[in-house]
């Protein structure tokens, strides 16, 4: 290991550098385009005020949340080190979506001038503004990490990081989620619905919010997400690693600090490789970057396997990894493109009224499970076996989300095209930049579905990797069915994700509800605001949204936290094993749903805008844009944010589980 100690180095540390690099670049490059009119400057700097003010009073809430659980874990587990690991891991996740939101929101108006261009040109501004985000994650999430273990050399001390990041990232996503989709719901039922005006008409009071939510929710919210599962999975592997091999075993202990800093370099060189000229081939040109990336990954993968080892478990294990994320990336494009027969089906239904779309949109999401479950669970198995146990599913996990840089850059770019889209609308632009930023938007719109699809599906293998470390560490070795409390744990559980999707979903009713009535108010006590004469309130509907989201977004937090703690000292560490494995299994299937029924609404309502089934106005269009209603909170609150919950049990879990065995000692 002496020998490939500095290749480890440099390829850990310059990795996660070369990311923040390359990261930075392209911001320069977004910022150096043409920004456009003063009205288009107007329009996105509300879109950014109101971004920055909530995402600020957000990581207020959270802060205060933080320090009151870094002086508590100080005090129970007495280790400074956890505490100030704990802290690390917030901030970085944090700063990770602050980057990416403030480059996002300077991105769309630079996207929707791009528009006048073309479509090339402004596909190429709308990826690079949102690769900006997905290289910062992978390059402080690589960083954070590795800096941290090199200095403390105990992988038990990072499931302090681990917490943090989860943390934020719950917040970030239940609080974004709220936010976006109470927003997004509010302006679609009065606008579209009652009014009849297009989407992001200025005339909506609600426009500006549904915009600010974009990037509150699906750049900020997406990259907390997602530097959580990429650092929780590092984590994971590592402390596998530590009760499997030993400390003495240094290759296992920074294989996947390894892996990943691969995967970043062949991101870098992936993304050179996502070019568009035409609208038809602008998912196929962000496909080609993953796939890119995924080969050089391999390749990469193999070279590293052979200098570290003298056999190819890991690299087996590692590929079954990236197996699993094309596979998921392809069903979850298949069941939610609007070129695809899925989509198109739940669009037919509308000929019918809001209901039969319902029922389609949920029963396709239902049926969506099929092939992901079916590869997560064969990757698992595979992965055991010819990786050697759990560490290999774990290292199939680490491959999975060591691609989180590209996987990232393909999301961030949704919500940027969707603000161009509603810039150019606000700001009265040529029909001809819609006809540009509206089928960047619908594939915009399958991107986030894919993405999310990823972060749930991996989730599912790094919450096995996790579940075994708590196995690992409590000493249990075996979680028998037929005793009481482990059957009460699983019940739990099974009930926590819908628990914590009903308290999202009721949280978006409420914030769009306060949403419809400001809006109606200002219809009708607004003179001359249908006709385009007045200029709408739109300060009062990001306040209702941004206090809305705040006041929410704490108590499905405090669910997530207590849970586990209460199950384990209550019942015992068998019976939080049982919680945990509940929580894995219904929090996964129950997310695959909502997000794949979510997206394919959404995509289902843009089918028959582009002219299909009556176009734009007609019955099937009203009875679409009810299901799009529908599966907002799907998509964008309730579904994705099961991820983080599923990783917040596991992580409270490890931290607390010398606690909680020591407890039922006594």
């Amino acid at each position: 290991m002496a020998m490939v100690s500095p290749v480890v180095y440099v390829l850990v540390f310059g990795g996660g550098f070369v990311a923040l690099l390359f990261s930075l670049l392209l911001t320069l490059n977004v910022l150096r385009q043409d920004s456009g009119s003063e009205a288009m400057l107007r329009i996105s700097s509300a879109i950014r005020g109101g971004a920055v003010a909530y995402l600020n009073r957000q990581y207020r809430t959270v802060a205060m949340i933080a320090l009151a659980l870094a002086v508590v874990i100080y005090v129970a587990l007495h280790s400074w080190v956890l505490s100030v690991a704990f802290l690390l891991g917030a901030f970085l996740s944090a700063l990770a979506g602050y980057i990416g939101m403030m480059v996002s929101v300077r991105a769309n108006v630079r996207t929707a001038q791009a528009a006048t261009k073309g479509l090339k040109a402004a596909f190429d501004v709308a990826f690079r503004g949102g690769a900006v985000t997905g290289f910062a994650v992978a390059g402080l999430g690589l960083l954070g990490v590795s800096a941290l273990y090199f200095v403390v050399r105990d992988p038990n001390l990072l499931i302090g990081f681990g917490f943090g990041a989860s943390l934020i990232s719950l917040f970030a996503r239940v609080g974004g989620g709220i936010y976006t989709k109470g927003a997004d719901v509010g302006a679609d039922l009065v606008g579209k619905v009652e009014k009849g005006i297009p989407e992001d008409d200025p005339r909506n009071p609600a426009v500006i919010a549904d915009n600010v939510g974009d990037n509150v929710g699906d750049c900020a919210g997406m990259a907390a997400d997602l530097f959580e599962s990429y650092t929780v999975t590092i984590i994971a592997a590592m402390l596998l690693a530590w009760a499997s091999f030993g400390a003495g075993s240094v290759s296992e202990l920074v294989l996947p600090l390894v892996l990943c800093g691969v995967a970043v370099l062949a991101s870098v060189a992936g993304s050179l490789f996502v070019r568009a000229s035409s609208a038809a081939r602008v998912w196929s040109a962000l496909n080609r970057g993953i796939l890119v990336s995924a080969i050089l990954s391999a390749v990469g993968f193999f070279v590293v396997n052979a200098l570290m080892f003298d056999h190819y478990r890991y690299f087996i294990s590692s590929v079954i990894g990236l197996g699993v994320t094309i596979v998921i990336g392809y069903v979850t494009e298949y069941y939610t493109a609007a070129t695809r027969k899925p989509v198109q089906q739940i669009a037919d239904s509308a000929k019918t009224g809001p209901a039969t779309v319902i029922i389609m949109g949920v029963a396709k999401g239902m049926e969506s499970t099929l092939v992901p479950v079916i590869a997560i669970v064969a990757g698992a198995f595979l992965a055991y076996t010819f990786g050697g146990g759990f560490y290999g599913v774990a290292i199939a996990a680490t491959a999975m989300l060591a691609m989180t840089a590209i996987i990232v850059a393909v999301d961030a770019y949704g919500p940027i095209t969707d603000n161009a889209g509603g810039i150019a609308e606000m700001s009265k632009m040529p029909e001809s930049v819609r006809a540009v930023t509206d089928p960047l938007d619908a594939v915009g719109n399958t991107t986030k579905a894919v993405t999310k699809g990823f972060a749930i599906g991996s989730a599912g293998l790094a919450a096995l990797s996790l579940f075994a470390a708590y196995r690992e560490l409590t000493g249990i070795e075996m979680i028998n069915l037929y005793t009481p409390a482990v059957v009460v744990g699983l019940f739990i559980g099974g009930m926590l994700p819908f628990l914590f999707s009903s308290l999202t979903m009721r949280a978006v009713g409420r914030a769009a509800t306060g949403m419809v009535e400001e809006v109606r108010r200002q219809f009708r006590e607004i003179p001359g605001l249908m006709k385009g004469k007045a200029v709408p309130d739109y300060a009062r509907c990001v306040d209702i949204s941004t206090k809305a989201a705040i006041k929410e977004l704490v108590l499905p937090g405090i669910i997530a936290v207590a849970s586990p703690l209460l199950v384990g000292l209550l019942l015992g560490p068998e019976a939080l094993g049982g919680l945990l494995a509940g929580s894995i299994v219904t929090g996964l299937l129950l997310a695959i749903t909502m997000t794949t029924s979510g997206a394919a609404w959404d995509n289902a309502k843009k089918f028959i805008e582009a002219g299909n089934l009556g176009g734009k106005g007609s019955d099937a269009h009203k009875a679409a844009v009810v299901g799009d209603t529908v599966g907002d909170p799907f998509k964008d609150t309730s579904g994705p944010a099961l991820n983080p919950l599923i990783k917040v049990l596991n992580t409270i879990a490890l931290l607390a589980a010398g606690l909680i065995v020591s407890y039922h000692l006594l």
